[in-house]
Parts: structure tokens; C-alpha cells; sequence
């Protein structure tokens, strides 16, 4: 048997909640805070090791999300632009996102968010981090 598999099954009492699809909003209020702890380790470091656990995380809060919290169909870069009208934000005040340029380019598709700010707009607007994915 594979050695990692080995490891899997003997924690596998330890790993289950982390791995486990939410079911109840406790368990996936439980996984956001987790995601956002892990996030802050992560940063926008797509080679972390730790990244395909921020993705495994994300997943399992999007299906969750999915399903009884429901987000009307929109791109990221729509959601911001809804944002920041809504709440009457010009590109140069979210400096967490980077400068108005970097504002302007992901408004326009022409570049994609990261990690880090997915993050920060999450906190900032207080939406789910998947929203922005």
C-alpha cells in the first residue's frame, strides 16, 4: 500500500473534518475561516505547498456555496465593477487590489486576480473568497 495512503488512513480521524464537504453553515463558516487562515499563510503564492489545500478548501466552499448560496452568474471582474458602483469606489481606492492601473487591466479582463487580493476584497465586501473566482 501507498506510503501516503498509509499516513491518510491513520489520520485520517484528524483530516476528515478539514477534507469533508460542509453540510451544515457551522461546518462551512468553519472552512471560510480556515480558508482565510491559510490564505494568509499562502499569500499569492501559487507554489506554496500549501496551495492545493487552498484550492481543496475553495472547492469544497464554492459547492457549498453553490447550492445554498447562491451568487448570480457573474466574472469576477463584473462583480468588482458592481462593487465598486454600488458602493461608489473609484480604481485608485483599492489599494489592496494594487494601483489604478492594475485596477483598470483586471476590470478589463486583461488580467486575472490573485490570491492575495481575492482576498482582500473578499474581507473588504465581506463575500464569500469564491465569489471572486
Amino acid at each position: 500500500m501507498n506510503h501516503a495512503l498509509i499516513l491518510t488512513i491513520e489520520q485520517w480521524e484528524n483530516l476528515n473534518p478539514v477534507f469533508s464537504p460542509p453540510h451544515t453553515e457551522d461546518e462551512y463558516q468553519q472552512k471560510i475561516v480556515w480558508l482565510e487562515e491559510l490564505l494568509m499563510i499562502v499569500g499569492d503564492d501559487e507554489q506554496h505547498p500549501l496551495s492545493k489545500l487552498v484550492d481543496t478548501l475553495a472547492t469544497l466552499i464554492e459547492s457549498y456555496e453553490n447550492k445554498h448560496h447562491p451568487v448570480p452568474d457573474a466574472t469576477p471582474a463584473e462583480l468588482l465593477n458592481f462593487l465598486m458602483s454600488a458602493h461608489d469606489i473609484k480604481q485608485s481606492d483599492l489599494p489592496e487590489i494594487g494601483s489604478q492601473g492594475v485596477v483598470s487591466e483586471i476590470l478589463n479582463g486583461k488580467r486575472q486576480l490573485n490570491l492575495r487580493q481575492i482576498k482582500a476584497l473578499s474581507e473588504r465586501f465581506g463575500l464569500p473568497v469564491d465569489a471572486f473566482i
